[in-house]
């Protein structure tokens, strides 16, 4: 028993159980592989000063198999260290460091070429350039799984470089190496701007392309909204072509790297800190060691702790470190620097909201930064209320191809999980009006069927049946699946929805037109999982993402009293002038006085007691003429604007 025990690859272990990753099955794994890609390339261009444009290609290469090539205009990798990168799991330079990135394990990108090795045998291809004159550098490369080391395959192991200007240009022709060289939406535009540098990724793998919830169009939708400085390119595999140019000629502010904060270190971690430490005094350690910690805060926890200042690290017993570490608890100590992080903005949240979902009102709040575990994090929520659902907004030629591509049994299932927002209510409702069956398969529908549910999921008043649309991202990336497990949406449940307007069942979203866009941000975001699918559910992420629901919560129900409040007052107007008329004729014959007068009067009278009814409301959603200050953040669209987006869309 013993001879036959050994050590386990890294490789090895997530090579048998490559569901921890996002590879369960193959629709995600497509989506999986996209995203683990784009985020490496946003995080390079990003850390280089470049305004990102990103290509991204999805071709069908034979049945059930995708060749899915992603590229960006970054600054290039080293040579050397592409194996690395690509064949390597748990390769980076992001883990160990305590700044806002979208990649921290050094898993992803190189989990999806080793995916693509399992299931196709085909190897991941990669070009990178680091300047115009320097050459592209191209691997073939797989993973040797069981010494979670990389192989490449061509150029006798060394790769190869294919030399700048035409000559390079025939040689990938030749070898059938992808490469987009000029910038915008068409490559063969030669007047276009040069890709002076940068890196594409080639994985072919076993895969499924479907469109609808958690595909890979719906991801780069949704990248496009939390990253208005990035222009994307995508090319589906049905040969569509969707650009997203960026809004926005300003890079995000570039995070800078801290240590951690005092407050957030477990006991056990600060053992390990005191005993890796090069520092000879304990003010020295905590000074260095920690955020925020100056020679006055550390003098105040050492006299907590009743420990001197110049205390060797070295003599520190087990019994000193639980003082030294209630100490820290117990002292005041501010809180961590924002420079860490890269928050959206409020501005921008609103605006990106406002660009993609149609609504009435809108409203943002940025919660600030609070500590878990030591590591600094920030929630953004931004709020939409109106408008419809994208299945109201679908065209009859997208509906017949979403029903093709299903694998659900049922239309019911179909509409419930195909479109964010309808929920078993309103399918029932759009069913029924199309005369269709609960039960009847999507396969099996055609012609004046199809024509009947589209018609229905236009045309059926879905409001009240509606439920609330949620996006959820961390670190500015765009989180798909695993909703029920995540933070965010368990605090959206645990939100008491009804004093701001919307009716909410015990343990279910709230019902309405709403669309809420959470977005945490920080040095550390504690998935779920490998697959960075879900957000864990520490306390001080739910009282932040509690409290920032709250606060457009709040916002919301304002704007909805007082829209309330306008309609009722309207309706009181119109009764009364039902019968002004009347009453001024009565008053005139009883009296003798002059008819016109006495309308006059009471339509004055009217009038004020009704005039809430008149309040018109400015963008921000202050009433013109009264004070109702609902805050910098808000957002509030005129209803024949919302009509003609909706038109627009």
């Amino acid at each position: 028993m013993a001879a036959s025990q050994r050590d386990i690859s890294v490789s090895e272990f997530f090579a048998k159980n490559r569901h921890l990753l996002g590879f369960d099955n193959p629709r995600k794994a497509l989506l999986t592989t996209i995203k683990e890609a784009v985020d490496n390339s946003l995080d390079a261009c990003e850390e280089a000063g470049i305004l990102p444009e990103i290509w991204v290609h999805v071709e069908a290469t034979g049945n059930n198999r995708y060749k899915a090539g992603v590229q960006d205009n970054g600054p290039g990798i080293l040579k050397k260290q592409i194996p690395l990168i690509f064949g390597k799991l748990l390769y980076g330079s992001k883990f160990h460091r305590l700044r806002m990135s979208r990649g921290q394990q050094g898993i992803g990108i190189s989990a999806a070429g080793m995916y693509g090795v399992l299931t196709t045998g085909k190897p991941v291809k990669i070009s990178s350039k680091t300047s115009k004159r320097k050459p592209i550098h191209y691997y073939e490369i797989q993973i040797d799984t069981k010494n979670n080391k990389p192989e490449i395959l061509n150029g006798r192991g060394n790769g190869a470089d294919i030399p700048a200007g035409p000559k390079g240009e025939t040689w990938m022709t030749k070898h059938g190496v992808e490469w987009v060289s000029r910038s915008g939406d068409d490559p063969e535009d030669t007047t276009a701007k040069e890709v002076v540098s940068g890196t594409r990724v080639t994985i072919e793998l076993e895969a499924k392309y479907q469109r609808g919830r958690g595909s890979v169009d719906e991801y780069l939708e949704q990248t496009a909204i939390a990253n208005p400085h990035v222009t994307l390119h995508y090319l589906d595999p049905d040969g569509g072509s969707h650009h997203y140019k960026r809004s926005t000629e300003t890079l995000p502010d570039e995070p800078k790297e801290i240590k951690p904060h005092p407050y957030g270190v477990e006991l056990g971690r600060l053992l390990a800190l005191l005993k890796a430490t090069d520092a000879g005094t304990l003010s020295q350690f905590l000074t260095s060691s920690f955020s925020r910690v100056s020679p006055a805060v550390a003098k105040k926890i050492c006299a907590a702790a009743g420990l001197k200042v110049r205390s060797s690290t070295r003599k520190i017993g087990r019994g000193e470190v639980d003082r030294l570490y209630e100490a820290i608890q117990g002292t005041k100590i501010s809180a961590p620097k924002t420079d860490c992080i890269a928050p959206i903005g409020e501005e921008l949240l609103l605006k990106g909201l406002h660009q993609v979902v149609p609504g009435e009102f809108y409203a943002a709040a940025t919660r600030p930064p609070n500590v878990y575990r030591g590591n600094p994090f920030q929630i953004e929520v931004a709020l939409a209320y109106g408008g419809t659902t994208a299945a109201q907004r679908i065209t009859r030629e997208t509906l017949n191809e979403l029903l093709t591509e299903t694998d659900l049994r049922t239309l019911r299932q179909f509409l419930i999980h195909t479109f964010d927002g309808i929920g078993s209510e309103a399918s029932e409702r759009i069913l029924k009006e199309a005369d269709l069956g609960n039960r009847l398969s999507p396969g099996k529908i055609a012609g004046k069927q199809i024509d009947a549910l589209h018609d229905a999921m236009r045309n059926v008043n879905i409001g009240e049946g509606q439920t609330m649309n949620v996006l959820r991202y961390a670190n500015r990336v765009p989180l798909q699946f695993q909703p029920a497990a995540c933070a965010i949406t368990q605090s959206i449940l645990n939100t008491n929805w009804r004093p701001y307007g919307l009716s909410q069942s015990r343990g279910s979203l709230p019902s309405g037109p709403v669309t809420v866009m959470i977005h945490m941000a920080s040095v550390w975001v504690p998935f779920t999982s490998e697959s960075k699918e879900a957000v864990a559910s520490y306390p001080e992420i739910q009282k932040e993402l509690r409290l920032g629901l709250q606060a457009v919560g709040r916002k919301l129900g304002m704007y909805l009293r007082r829209r309330i409040r306008v309609r009722q007052e309207g309706e009181r107007r119109n009764i009364f002038l039902r019968y002004l008329g009347e009453v001024a004729s009565a008053v005139s014959e009883i009296n003798r006085a002059n008819r016109q007068d006495l309308y006059d009067q009471l339509l004055k009278i009217a009038t004020k007691k009704t005039a809430e009814a008149d309040v018109k409301l400015d963008s921000r959603g202050r009433p013109v003429e009264e004070e109702l200050d609902l805050g910098k953040n808000v957002l509030i669209v005129d209803p024949n604007q919302v009509a003609d987006q909706l038109s627009a869309k």
